[in-house]
């Protein structure tokens, strides 16, 4: 696992419970660039003017609006994650595999917090700082994470 996005300290501002609505009202009227301007400003925290600026020198905004509607799922997934606590204990102490969490030693520090966290609750799990790296390597340095997903998937 690569950086969840998990708010368990107040090294980052929670995202407000109430992100996931106000995207779907944005989707139900149509308005899908609103929904993702949304999602960047107030769960991402890009600033306005940085959304702006996406909006129009990014060639893949258009492919976003397109996958807007998926927004709210994928809050969904990280629902009671992203409030500055702890995380939900019960929710993954049954996990049966064993994990590596994963974060680039370049991120943010929320990242490291809560990727640390989930390794506290889970029953078999391992942390790293992957050296050099950000939240950006899953596109500007996808090979050098494959690579290390796979020395962990190969370990003896």
């Amino acid at each position: 696992m690569f950086e969840p996005p998990f708010i368990v300290d107040s090294s980052r501002p929670s995202i407000d419970a109430s992100l996931s609505h106000a995207i779907d009202h944005e989707i139900a009227k149509g308005n899908r660039s609103e929904a993702v301007r949304l999602f960047f400003t107030k769960g991402i925290g890009i600033p306005s003017f940085g959304v702006t600026m996406m909006r129009f020198l990014m060639p893949g905004w258009l492919k976003m609006c397109a996958m807007a509607n998926t927004i709210p799922y994928g809050l969904a997934i990280v629902d009671r994650t992203q409030a500055g606590q702890s995380l939900p204990v019960g929710r993954w102490k049954n996990t049966p595999v064993a994990i590596k969490v994963a974060v680039g030693s370049r991120s943010v520090p929320f990242f490291h917090s809560g990727a640390e966290a989930l390794v506290q609750i889970l029953p078999d799990a391992e942390y790293q700082s992957l050296d050099g790296l950000n939240h950006g390597a899953l596109l500007l340095a996808a090979n050098s994470l494959g690579k290390d997903v796979q020395n962990f998937l190969l370990r003896p």
